[in-house]
């Protein structure tokens, strides 16, 4: 049978989750200094995104399912949770190896507790998605962090397809139970934002709709979702919406079949080795299998833009997406312009991408990051702070970032995390290039996507104690 490792919010549990924490119960603080060149040949951990709809897919379908690596960071390891409390057989048969028998769509059965996400939004969001097309309801829960996110945009549609929330906090705010409806409807929605959160839910709910459920997006989101029910046997289409719009067409009421998926290294973990190798003089590092689907390479072309070497080699795919071997070597880097039309495809590496900003020669603009402050964290200002207190001239203005980088970061600052993964792995990574020691308040967090972050920095040269 497959495990959950312990969470830190696990830990103690006299700690009330009403509690307002801007880090861990137990807080795992770190020092990142500078290092000499990173070198060596690593496989960042299995796509998060990937590994989610994996599970949720594989539960949704009919027969049998096998993962192969599988992220196996706490919030995915919760959403394997969510699938076995609504009926699906979930195992853990080897390392980063899981097998998953499904109830077939709309098949979920009454969950006995509530479903715990703990720090994923992800998870939370898309099986609000996939139970509000089953006659159940489900009572979603996480920690202090997911109680503070929003999901009325979420729940909006899902209401007009017929489920309701019978139950929760303000402003559709976490704990909330949710009642799905019993006679799903298709519906045409078009997304308030370029989200790939809202369109799965909203396609996930589609499946048990009769009749035909359309997503117009105005720019395109990530497209695993459409890409991974194509490959578990949905009849899907895409095609283009206006200059940068997609429109996704679902039949509903299918029969998915369990498939085989290889899950792809994670571009949004890749990031970070990326980044540091790129800051670190003389570094030189291989990345195997990342996943290059160009709706999540955004950070790539920016990176490249700049300056950067990587070289990308090996191209092959699975389940309709592609991956590559990636080597990255040192590099001048230069301050550039970002277009907000490629926020999209990099909505979670731009407080890596200021990292690498920081160290550019002139000023880099990152325009459209209204989303950053919807995350964990509000991320826009969070990044700002991290570059603030390490010296870096910074600047928010509206939802635009702007970087003055001086070649150098003078370091010495004490970044608060504010139980966010990525700043932990961002400011760790800054530490590693800059005049002095960086000091993050708190990485207990990073396990939730990242768990073997630390060891694997380490092993390509990086100095944390």
């Amino acid at each position: 049978m497959w495990y959950l490792r312990a969470s830190p919010k696990d830990a103690s549990k006299g700690l009330s989750k009403d509690t307002i924490l801007t880090h861990s119960d137990q807080p795992r603080p770190l020092q990142s200094r500078a290092s000499g060149p990173l070198t060596g040949k690593v496989r960042v951990p299995g796509d998060k995104s990937i590994s989610h709809r994996a599970l949720i897919l594989g539960a949704l379908a009919v027969g049998e399912t096998r993962i192969s690596g599988l992220l196996e960071g706490e919030d995915v390891l919760n959403t394997a949770k969510s699938m076995q409390a609504l009926g699906a057989r979930v195992e853990r048969t080897g390392d980063f190896a899981w097998r998953v028998n499904g109830v077939g769509v709309g098949g979920f059965a009454q969950p006995k507790a509530p479903l715990d996400f703990g720090n994923s939004g992800t998870g939370c969001r898309l099986v609000m998605g996939a139970v509000a097309g089953c006659p159940i309801s489900a009572v979603f829960d996480g920690d202090t962090s997911l109680r503070s996110r929003p999901m009325r945009r979420i729940l909006d549609p899902l209401e007009k397809m017929g489920a309701k929330v019978v139950a929760g906090s303000e402003g559709g705010r976490l704990p909330l139970t949710l009642q799905g409806a019993r006679d799903p409807l298709p519906i045409t929605y078009k997304t308030p934002v370029a989200s790939a959160q809202i369109k799965s839910a909203v396609l996930l709910a589609g499946l048990a709709a009769p009749g035909t459920t359309t997503v117009v997006e105005s720019e395109a989101s990530r497209d695993h979702t459409e890409l991974m029910l194509k490959h578990f046997g949905a009849d899907i289409t895409s095609v283009q919406e206006g200059q940068h719009g997609r429109r996704i067409t679902l039949v509903g009421q299918p029969e998915l079949h369990g498939a085989n998926v290889v899950v792809p290294a994670d571009p949004s973990s890749a990031a970070f080795p990326i980044v540091a190798a790129l800051i670190v003089e003389g570094s030189d590092i291989v990345l195997s299998d990342v996943m290059t689907n160009p709706l999540r390479t955004g950070l790539f072309t920016t990176l490249r833009e700049m300056g950067g070497f990587i070289e990308e080699s090996g191209v092959r795919g699975d389940a309709g997406e592609p991956m590559a071997r990636l080597r990255v070597r040192a590099s001048k880097l230069r301050g550039v312009e970002v277009p907000p039309e490629r926020a999209p495809s990099m909505i979670d590496e731009y407080l890596v991408l200021a990292v690498a900003a920081s160290f550019a020669e002139g000023t880099t603009i990152m325009r459209g990051l209204q989303e950053l402050r919807v995350k964990e964290s509000d991320r826009l200002e969070a990044t700002a702070a991290m570059l603030r207190v390490n010296g870096v001239k910074v600047e928010v203005s509206g939802d635009d970032l702007i970087v003055e980088g001086r070649g150098h970061v003078p370091g010495g600052g004490t970044v608060a995390t504010h139980m966010d993964h990525r700043i932990a792995m961002s400011a760790l990574v800054m530490g590693s290039a800059s005049d002095h020691p960086v000091t993050v308040d708190d990485t207990a967090f990073i396990a939730t996507s990242f768990p073997d972050f630390i060891p694997m920095m380490r092993s390509l040269g990086a100095e944390f104690s």
